[in-house]
């Protein structure tokens, strides 16, 4: 590991048994200042600060009083969340494990299991008025591929969020540039008063992700075609 520019760049050597593709994503993570923000602030994860930016500009923590984190591994947005809205019922489930987070109920399973809207209710004492997910499919290279994986994640998200969202709740889900088709565009539209898309400055210049914020649910009356 070597340091160039007067000691702002962090270079690693190529190692025995390391990739040219690891390499670069250790130097990567080695040189981004999120990442040593989110070290220094004790956030898990550098995506913490894309919940934070998109709160900033679209205020979706406020007021909050029932949150569920899909995908919550490991964790970083469900301490946004209770830092944010520390009174605020929070349950989070996901597939890995997950280490404790003071607060919060933490479901290791499939949100799409049929079990598992009525145990996250549950938890919660009633019906959220956040859903949030930072998602994404296990990438196979391939990006077009890739985007049509994390977009069935975030079509099931959605649909989780509608099945469950008391009315006037919010979802935010990450998606990918141009990943989400007309008709399921035209669906969020429907359930919800403003569907808006953003890529907060955390999120890596290179990545195609984006971050859907549906505000204003109407109620699952509303979801039928016109």
């Amino acid at each position: 590991m070597s340091r160039d520019g007067g000691g702002l760049h962090t270079r690693v050597k190529t190692a025995r048994g390391r990739t040219p593709q690891s390499t670069r994503w250790l130097e990567r993570q080695l040189n981004d200042p999120y990442v040593k923000r989110a070290k220094a602030e004790g956030y898990r994860s550098r995506a913490a600060y894309k919940l934070i930016e998109l709160d900033e500009r679209f205020t979706i923590l406020r007021g909050s009083r029932r949150v569920v984190d899909l995908g919550i591994a490991p964790g970083g947005w469900t301490q946004v969340v209770r830092k944010k809205c520390p009174k605020a019922a929070v349950v989070g489930i996901d597939l890995l494990p997950v280490d404790p987070i003071d607060g919060v109920t933490i479901f290791q399973m499939d949100f799409m299991d049929d079990a598992a809207p009525a145990m996250l209710i549950e938890a919660m004492g009633g019906a959220p008025d956040l859903v949030i997910s930072d998602m994404a499919a296990n990438t196979v290279g391939h990006p077009q591929t890739d985007a049509l994986r994390t977009m069935g994640l975030v079509e099931a998200a959605a649909e989780f969020a509608i099945d469950v969202l008391e009315k006037g709740g919010t979802f935010v889900a990450k998606v990918f540039a141009g990943g989400a088709d007309s008709a399921f565009v035209a669906r969020m539209k429907r359930n919800f008063a403003t569907v808006k898309h953003a890529k907060p400055p955390a999120s890596r210049k290179g990545s195609s992700e984006w971050y859907m914020v549906a505000q204003g649910f109407k109620g699952r009356a509303a979801d039928q075609p016109s």
